[in-house]
């Protein structure tokens, strides 16, 4: 081994990471202060082409089965990786790769309808069959909520919908968009809960087609119908929208033509709570594995990114909540899921793609347990005034709304399954 030791011995300085290679090499680096973990190299090629590229390379020799982390997986690795990622982030060769991905982050984020609807495609039509052996029973494919940090997974995703629902200050009869509505549970909650009628978008066939079925068992397909169509198709105006989870694949080219749909489909005393995936950092660029193998055009802005492009639009921010661990603590119980689920995953993939969600899932908890990464939610109005001026009415909204959960939650857990067992 003669690259990875001088690389390791730079940006390893917390924790402990054991290298063992061929022909008997093995070193430790680091204090030994923190999260350990030992890998093993058999190929010798890997040496150079990790240390080339450390961040993409890693991530594909861990896939391909040439690194293996001993007596643990890529959690064990990756917790190392990030309590030193400030200094891997200064090796010269990590430099470069980041250098160059800034200066064509537009163009790998080029984001027209025809390449939104591959790059949706690639991640969310898997199949249902795959994300329903891990996530919650409602689908639930984003940031739970924990404001004690011991909630179950469906409990805490509820709280996030509740409370999302809550600060949209909904009355009966509205009418509500939810661009990016995923397996419809958001348009379902606030259809049965809240008593809205909903208008859903989605570019995943697999989607569109089990948001539509949920509704149809729940009774809701009058008051709640899905589409699959591209945002920037709407043509409608509405009371309230909704957007959980979807900003992060309009890539930063194309936030200002974002916002301005959303001011467009807003009615004059309308308002909008965009749930979206940001960062502490200023604008950057997406690590080259989420790039390349998990969400291809996806980008999570920044704070001053996604306000430049409100201010553009014209619209009034009337509140911002930034979200810090709640999101890697929803991902810890993803990644102890799909490790029960692993070896159905296998079966119906197989073992490398089981180690890329592994690799990612646990890649994703370490950009929010350790990194930069948060989730942020801000409310928009077309006018400043269309929103209480203060906070008091979501607690009072939310305790409404929890009232009405005990009655409606329970018959839509059934009809879900009953949607997903006609389809299966």
């Amino acid at each position: 081994m003669r690259f990875l030791p001088k690389l390791f011995a730079k940006a390893i300085r917390k924790g402990r990471l054991t290298l063992k290679g061929p022909d008997g090499y093995e070193c430790s680096f680091g204090d030994g202060d923190g999260p350990t973990a030992t890998i093993r190299i058999d190929d010798p090629s890997l040496d150079w082409k990790i240390f080339l590229n450390p961040e993409l390379k890693a991530a594909e020799a861990y896939m391909d089965g040439g690194l293996v982390v001993e007596d643990g997986g890529a959690w064990d690795l990756l917790s190392v990786f990030f309590v030193n990622k400030r200094s891997f982030d200064m090796s010269p060769t990590q430099i470069f790769w980041n250098s160059l991905a800034r200066r064509l982050r537009r163009f790998m984020q080029h984001n027209p309808i025809a390449q939104a609807r591959s790059n949706v495609a690639h991640h969310y039509d898997l199949g249902n069959a795959f994300y329903r052996m891990w996530l919650d029973w409602d689908m639930q494919y984003s940031c739970g909520y924990f404001p004690d940090g011991d909630e179950a997974l469906a409990e805490a995703q509820t709280l996030k919908k509740r409370h999302i629902c809550a600060k949209l200050g909904l009355e009966p009869g509205q009418k509500v968009l939810d661009i990016g509505c995923g397996w419809g549970g958001m348009g379902l909650y606030l259809a049965a809960v809240a008593d809205v009628d909903v208008v859903g978008v989605t570019l995943s066939t697999e989607q569109h087609a089990i948001a539509n079925a949920r509704a149809a068992a729940a009774g809701l397909a009058d008051r709640c119908r899905f589409e699959l169509k591209d945002y920037r198709h709407v043509d409608e105006t509405f009371d309230r929208i909704v957007s959980v989870g979807m900003l992060e694949h309009v890539g930063v080219g194309h936030l200002g033509e974002y916002f301005l749909k959303v001011r467009d489909c807003l009615k004059p005393d309308g308002v909008a709570l965009i749930h979206t995936i940001s960062t502490k950092a200023p604008p950057g660029i997406t690590g080259p594995f989420l790039r390349k193998y998990i969400f291809p055009g996806g980008y999570a802005p920044s704070l001053s990114e996604l306000a430049l492009s409100v201010e553009r639009s014209g619209l009034w921010i009337t509140d911002c909540e930034v979200w810090r661990v709640h999101y890697a603590d929803t991902l810890r119980i993803w990644r102890d899921r799909f490790e029960g689920r692993r070896a159905e995953v296998e079966a119906m993939y197989d073992e490398r793609f089981a180690r890329m969600w592994e690799f990612y899932l646990a890649a994703s908890e370490g950009a929010f347990r350790y990194g930069s990464s948060n989730v942020i939610q801000v409310q928009l109005g077309r006018e400043r005034d269309a929103m209480p001026l203060h906070r008091d009415y979501v607690a009072a909204a939310a305790a409404e709304l929890a009232a009405r959960e005990a009655t409606e939650l329970p018959q839509l857990r059934a009809a879900t399954a009953q949607a997903f067992s006609e389809r299966a």
